[in-house]
C-alpha cells in the first residue's frame, strides 16, 4: 500500500487537504472518498483504519480534510478557530466537486478511476447524499448520517442571530468552538440545495445506510427519515451502537460494532465498484 498526501490551497489560503492510499500492483479502477463529520477530521478514530481496509481490498481512497471543518497536520486541537467559525455547509459541497473533478480529470492519481463511491459519517453522512446525488457516483455508504442540518432550537438560532457567533465544546480536546452566523445565513439561503431528504429521495446510487440504534448524537429517527425517502436504500441498524459505532480516538480496539459495519461497507463497494481493470 502506498500512502500520499494531495492539497490543494483555497482562493482565501485555506488549505484542502487529502491522505491517498494506492494498493499494491495494478492499479485500480475505483476509488472510495471518505467524507468526515462536524468535529472530525480525516485521522479521527476509524478514518485510517477504514482507508486501509479498503485499500487492501484493491480500492484506492481519498481521506480529506475539510478545508475549515478539519484538523491539518498531525495536531490533536483545531489549530484555526476563526476559519472553523465561517465555515459553510455551501464550502463543503465545493470542496467535494473540487475533489470529486479534481479525480475524474486524473489530478489525483495518474489515472482517472473508473467507478467512483462515496462514504460519509455523520455530517459527512450528510454531505455524501447530496454529493452522490449531485455528481452521479457509483455506490454510496453512510454511517450515522444526519438527515437535515437544521441541529438547533429556535431559541438557539434567534440567541445566534442576535449574537452573531455560538460556541460548540469539542468534548475530545476541551475546545469551545466558534460558530459564525454565516453558517445559519448559508443554511438558509441554499435550503433547497442543501435538501438532504430531497437528495436521498431522489438516489439512484446503491446505497448501504448504517446507523447505530443506541446513537445519542445522530438519532435512529434520522435514519428512518432517510429510509422513509428512499426504500432502495440498504439499511443496517446495529443494536447497542452509538454514534461511532464503538470507534474511539485514538483507535485502541476493533469492537463487533465497527468490524460488522466496516465488512458492510468493504462488501457493498466490492460488489459496486470495480475493484481493478481486470475485473468486471
Amino acid at each position: 500500500m502506498t500512502l500520499k498526501t494531495w492539497y490543494r490551497v483555497r482562493e482565501d489560503g485555506a488549505r484542502l487537504e487529502a491522505d491517498l492510499r494506492l494498493p499494491d500492483g495494478e492499479a485500480p479502477r475505483g476509488v472510495v472518498l471518505l467524507l468526515h463529520g462536524f468535529k472530525g477530521f480525516k485521522d479521527w478514530g476509524f478514518f485510517p483504519w477504514l482507508a486501509e481496509t479498503l485499500t487492501r481490498a484493491g480500492l484506492a481512497t481519498v481521506t480529506p480534510n475539510f478545508s475549515l471543518n478539519g484538523m491539518g497536520g498531525s495536531g490533536e486541537v483545531f489549530r484555526d478557530l476563526d476559519g472553523f467559525a465561517r465555515n459553510t455547509f455551501t464550502r463543503e459541497q465545493e470542496e467535494i466537486a473540487l475533489l470529486v473533478e479534481a479525480l475524474r480529470a486524473g489530478e489525483i492519481f495518474p489515472d482517472p478511476p473508473r467507478w467512483l463511491g462515496l462514504f460519509g459519517h455523520s455530517r459527512g453522512g450528510g454531505q455524501a447524499i447530496l454529493a452522490a446525488h449531485r455528481h452521479g457516483v457509483d455506490a454510496l455508504v453512510t454511517w450515522a448520517a444526519v438527515a437535515s442540518f437544521h441541529r438547533w432550537t429556535p431559541e438557539e438560532q434567534a440567541q445566534w442571530r442576535t449574537s452573531g457567533r455560538i460556541h460548540v465544546m469539542n468534548q475530545r480536546t476541551g475546545q469551545a468552538l466558534p460558530l459564525d452566523r454565516t453558517l445559519l445565513d448559508d443554511l438558509d439561503a441554499h435550503a433547497a440545495h442543501l435538501d438532504i431528504e430531497k437528495a436521498a429521495g431522489a438516489l439512484t446510487t446503491p446505497w448501504l445506510l448504517v446507523h447505530g440504534k443506541a446513537d445519542p448524537v445522530v438519532l435512529m429517527s434520522d435514519a428512518l427519515r432517510l429510509v422513509a425517502q428512499n426504500p432502495q436504500a440498504q439499511p443496517l441498524f446495529l443494536d447497542a451502537a452509538g454514534h461511532t459505532l464503538g470507534a474511539t480516538h485514538p483507535l485502541a480496539e476493533i469492537p463487533d460494532t465497527l468490524h460488522q459495519a466496516a465488512q458492510a461497507t468493504l462488501a457493498h463497494f466490492v460488489d459496486h465498484l470495480e475493484v481493478r481493470s481486470g475485473v468486471a
